[in-house]
């Protein structure tokens, strides 16, 4: 079931939603909730950095302001997902552009067949690669045709391009969303400052994974701004180094983005004060053993309405 968005925080509607949610055996239930639901897209490895599958709900703890949280909502293994890709296509690009069609176009193909994708591209403006009555597809082939539709040229609006993509993926069918954004990083062009787009990724509940792909000794690359951006956004940051490893990369974040988690539960603090609640999520394999995760560090509390 499709939680409402309030403040780009995934929260269940006030009036009775259901969540449904997934067993190990691939067995659905439900679980009535009739007050607010917090909701994050979790993403679990081992310490070679390896997804870890098919755990539990009994297997995960969560804590807003060290205080521990009852889950009530869990989907585990290869959900659908709303997905955005947003390359870099400006000058700085160059003859690196057909790699990066190639492989994001594998990436696309080894998602789920149900994941639903768009494009944005970006130079001095941001440019969505489908047709508008098209907001998102699974077809390869509108997807190939969207990566080629401009050849790289032009400067560098990056942050314009990442919160365009942000507001995009508020229209998609799917509780679990992510943004792949392959750039050097380098923006020279956008009106939207770094510090605003970095608050709306720490908001958002969309993974967030930046590829940089530059020439050593690039004057326009910033792999810095791409290391804040997937810190932010609960993902990673990747540095290929050839079409080989480019490769392995996209390969890479598909594997995570469908062994991923998503976690939710009614907050003992219903106080609605718009203020950031800090979160932790901790979870165990079986015996015990401590487990990497990462999932956004908090979310804001729904203001108080205002009944003038």
């Amino acid at each position: 079931m499709r939680s409402l968005i309030l403040l780009a925080i995934l929260f269940a509607s006030p009036a009775a939603a259901v969540p449904v949610a997934q067993g190990r055996d691939g067995e659905r239930f439900t679980i009535a909730v009739d007050v607010e639901l917090v909701e994050f897209n979790v993403t679990v490895t081992d310490r070679n950095g390896r997804p870890v599958s098919g755990l539990e709900a009994d297997a995960f703890e969560v804590y807003e302001e060290d205080r521990p949280e009852v889950i009530t909502l869990f989907r585990s293994g290869n959900v659908p997902a709303s997905i955005g890709i947003v390359i870099d296509s400006s000058g700085s690009m160059g003859r690196k552009h057909a790699d990066v069609v190639r492989a994001a176009l594998a990436f696309a193909g080894a998602s789920n067949p149900e994941d639903e994708l768009f494009v944005l591209s970006f130079n001095e403006k941001a440019y969505f690669g489908l047709p508008p009555s098209i907001p998102f597809t699974n077809d390869l082939d509108r997807l190939r045709a969207a990566l080629l539709r401009s050849a790289p040229s032009g400067m560098t609006a990056l942050y314009d391009a990442l919160a365009m993509g942000l507001d995009h993926l508020k229209r998609g069918s799917w509780d679990r969303t992510a943004l792949v954004v392959l750039s050097d990083g380098g923006d020279n062009a956008s009106r939207i400052a770094l510090d605003e787009v970095l608050q709306r990724v720490r908001v958002s509940n969309a993974s967030i994974y930046t590829i940089g792909i530059y020439d050593d000794g690039s004057s326009d690359r910033n792999p810095g701004v791409l290391r804040r951006i997937a810190q932010l956004g609960a993902g990673r940051v990747y540095f290929p180094t050839s079409t080989d490893d480019l490769l392995r990369v996209w390969n890479d974040i598909s594997e995570e983005i469908r062994s991923q988690y998503t976690i939710g539960y009614t907050p003992t603090n219903p106080t609605h004060d718009g203020q950031f609640r800090r979160i932790r999520i901790a979870a165990r394999a079986e015996g015990g053993r401590a487990l990497q995760v990462r999932a956004r560090d908090g979310y804001f509390a729904p203001p108080q309405e205002s009944h003038e």
